[in-house]
């Protein structure tokens, strides 16, 4: 499926805002003794140095206005600033700045103000508001409510909340209530841990610009990707790998996820492995028309309404065979590797990927085995073992692959009946994940994977929540999950053999209870 996204709601991450986001927040709600305050605690975080610097005193304040005169054009009116961070606007609630309510609608997508589905989150720290003729109560995780709040002057029809949620690394839902009905929220509102944003004294990496590659194996497709090289990283030590498909959007520092900073932190405190990590785009066919790869994507993409690059996404993850990881050893990795020094061995190599992202993670570590392996730690997020690519007999046959015919639906029965792979899994999903009309339930699915892979006494994780297809819960756990992943590496090694873990062992299968329908 294509790639999930937070579309509603924004975990904020950055290192910067412009500059007229911070004159407006900062000038507006810092008081000089708190500001004195703040200016004894510094730190090493680069990502809190400018607010800092803007909690100085009058002088900073001096500088602040500066820089927002700086911003501004040398025409006409300049818009209002946009999309604030959550503590930005924590900071101005609690000030009672009569420039909330801009900043509000300045901050947020109108849609996402009347459909109720607005928030803005910094790691415990949680912002909301909500467009409603009537008064607002929200609920988190079903708690008794809270009031909201109104943004600007008595009646008007905008409002506010701000929470703090202690459990964080972990997904939440909110909703409201409106006259007493039920109204807007979300299922995927995650609470990010202290790892998801770079420790102070934490060194960075370096991420590479983009790498174009043109595929043999896949007929001239061209795919974007970047390679990430921690600070730890010694030309003279061979380095782990973990390679990430839908790369680009995990690869900025400043997005939705965190991972770059979950990497380093890690690293850092010796958690994991010093690694390379590949992050890799889905490629696309669109220039190379009439090759035996573009027909088939065409067809796919014609008989599913799918775009075509969307199609070739599909046919990258979804297919249950072993072309995609040739494609990674042959082509990508072989580049990286003549760049970088990379171990070899697949007890040093992970992959992950969320939605089919997930399953061609599982896939490719799946295919090849014994001294061809190339992946023995896989993370899942979301994953599509569903029958996206199952060859049926009114489908297209990839000519590339005649004797591929098997989908994604069958691998909780290939994890029973073939012989048993030497790796380790973590699995995600959430109980509203996708139900499609075309390819299956995705939550089913990765029940029956946990189970097949319980079985068979895999060394696996099931972590199933809430939420629906979307990847807030699985960046939630990506600190536990890599940690979890890599637990036990020794880089001395180049194999181990993965058992079970005993209380998992220990536990029931995992059973499937009804609701959200009354028993009838």
């Amino acid at each position: 499926m294509p790639h999930p996204s937070l579309l509603s709601g924004r975990v904020e991450n950055h290192k910067s805002q412009p500059a007229r986001a911070f004159a407006l927040a900062f000038l507006s709600v810092i008081p000089a003794r708190e500001s004195a305050v703040a200016a004894k605690k510094p730190t090493d975080n680069p990502r809190n140095r400018t607010s800092q610097m803007l909690y100085s005193g009058q002088l900073m304040k001096n500088l602040a206005w500066l820089l927002l005169l700086l911003t501004l054009p040398a025409t006409a009116n300049t818009p209002a600033p946009t999309r604030l961070t959550a503590p930005q606007l924590i900071a101005l609630a609690n000030a009672k700045d009569p420039t909330l309510r801009d900043a509000i609608t300045a901050t947020f997508d109108a849609k996402d103000l009347k459909a109720g589905t607005a928030w803005s989150g910094h790691g415990p720290d949680i912002y909301f508001a909500i467009e409603s003729a009537s008064q607002p109560t929200l609920i988190i995780d079903e708690e008794a409510g809270t009031p909201m709040q109104p943004a600007g002057a008595t009646g008007a029809n905008l409002w506010f909340a701000t929470a703090r949620i202690d459990a964080v690394a972990r997904l939440h839902a909110f909703h409201y209530k409106i006259n007493g009905a039920d109204f807007g929220g979300r299922l995927d509102m995650p609470a990010y841990g202290p790892l998801f944003y770079l420790l102070p004294g934490v060194p960075s990496g370096t991420l590479s610009e983009k790498i174009v590659h043109t595929s043999k194996i896949y007929d001239g497709m061209k795919s974007n990707y970047w390679i990430y090289v921690p600070a730890q990283y010694d030309p003279k030590t061979p380095a782990a790998l973990m390679v990430f498909q839908d790369g680009q959007g995990y690869a900025n520092r400043d997005g939705d996820h965190g991972i770059l900073s979950v990497i380093d932190n890690l690293i850092a405190q010796k958690k994991i492995p010093v690694m390379i990590c590949v992050f890799i785009n889905p490629g696309s066919v669109k220039d190379s028309p009439g090759t035996p790869t573009y027909n088939f994507v065409q067809a796919h993409a014609e008989r599913f309404h799918r775009p075509l690059d969307d199609a070739m996404r599909s046919t990258l993850y979804d297919t249950v065979s072993d072309r995609y990881i040739r494609f990674l050893r042959d082509e990508i990795l072989a580049d990286v590797g003549a760049k970088y020094n990379l171990r070899k061995d697949a007890y040093s190599r992970a992959i992950t990927g969320a939605s089919s992202g997930g399953i061609c993670s599982f896939n490719a570590a799946w295919q090849m085995t014994g001294d061809t392996a190339q992946f023995s730690r896989v993370i899942s997020w979301i994953g599509s073992f569903t029958n996206i690519q199952w060859a049926d007999s009114t489908g297209n046959i990839d000519p590339a692959q005649p004797g591929v015919t098997q989908g994604g639906q069958d691998y909780p029965d290939k994890i029973l009946r073939e012989p048993h792979r030497n790796i380790r899994v973590w699995l995600q999903d959430g109980s509203n994940d996708m139900e499609n009309p075309n390819w299956g339930s995705w939550p089913l699915a990765n029940i029956r994977m946990a189970n097949a892979l319980k079985t068979r006494e895999y060394d696996f994780h099931f972590s199933f929540g809430k939420g629906t297809h979307n990847d807030g819960q699985g960046a939630a756990e990506f600190p536990a999950a890599m940690t979890w992943l890599w637990r036990d590496y020794d880089p001395t090694k180049t194999e181990q053999t993965y058992e079970i873990d005993p209380e998992e062992k220990a536990k029931p299968f995992f059973r499937v209870t009804i609701t959200n329908r009354s028993s009838e």
